[in-house]
């Protein structure tokens, strides 16, 4: 199976996993390709726009401000009102691409893709190709120091447990990796192939060691993925 064959399908890709793996910048690098592409960042934040613009927030930045640590009093219903922006952003994606089957869409999904219910992961498998940007143990605590240092919506949904006397980044730092690891199995779960984040660099040239792969192999590396798991 290829996500580039043109005998039958167009190209579908949704980019699953956690906020700092890359699923943003794939996106784009695709996009700058000429693909066509939709953040679903960006229309949770147009759709949150009437309750974020009053209080002075903007960007995706702006919405976890919004939402604030989950300590706070107000972030439970925040989060509702995140997830129900989601599950409709998600649905309206995904209405558009069954009403047109030759539409080809690369989607950068939210690390909280997985919490919108089971009826809109499966239309989500059924319509695209699901791509896990799985991060590595050892790259775990440059995903906490992202969070900390440059904070996006992070639905928690029960893992912030924190301790009595400890301070929000300390309960972040030690709960950060448990929820990662829930959310593991549910993107391995959902996903038709992983892609480990490390793979994805250019390592043909020890001058471009560091360089991130283009449009082409990126999507080449995924095709290899899924022939592998049939």
């Amino acid at each position: 199976m290829n996500p580039e064959s043109h005998s039958t399908k167009p190209l579908r890709l949704a980019l699953i996993g956690m906020s700092g793996t890359g699923k943003t910048f794939w996106a784009k690098r695709l996009a700058e390709s000429g693909r066509s592409s939709i953040s679903c960042d960006d229309r949770i934040e147009q759709r949150l726009a009437p309750r974020l613009s009053g209080r002075g927030f903007v960007g995706i930045n702006g919405v976890a401000a919004w939402m604030g640590w989950p300590d706070n009093a107000t972030y439970a219903g925040r989060e509702a009102d995140y997830l129900a922006a989601e599950i409709h952003t998600l649905d309206e994606i995904l209405t558009a691409l069954e009403r047109n089957p030759l539409q080809e869409l690369v989607l950068d999904t939210t690390g909280s893709v997985i919490y919108v219910g089971n009826n809109l992961l499966m239309r989500l498998r059924r319509q695209m190709t699901v791509v896990y940007l799985a991060a590595s143990e050892s790259e775990q605590q440059l995903l906490i120091e992202r969070y900390l240092s440059d904070p996006k919506p992070v639905l928690w949904r029960g893992a912030f447990l924190p301790r009595p006397g400890e301070a929000p980044r300390e309960t972040v730092a030690r709960c950060y990796p448990t929820l990662i690891a829930a959310r593991r199995r549910s993107y391995e779960a959902l996903a038709h192939c992983t892609l480990p984040v490390a793979e994805l660099r250019d390592t043909s040239r020890d001058a471009s060691r560091d360089a991130p792969l283009d449009a082409a192999a990126f999507l080449a590396m995924i095709g290899k993925k899924l022939e592998g798991a049939r």
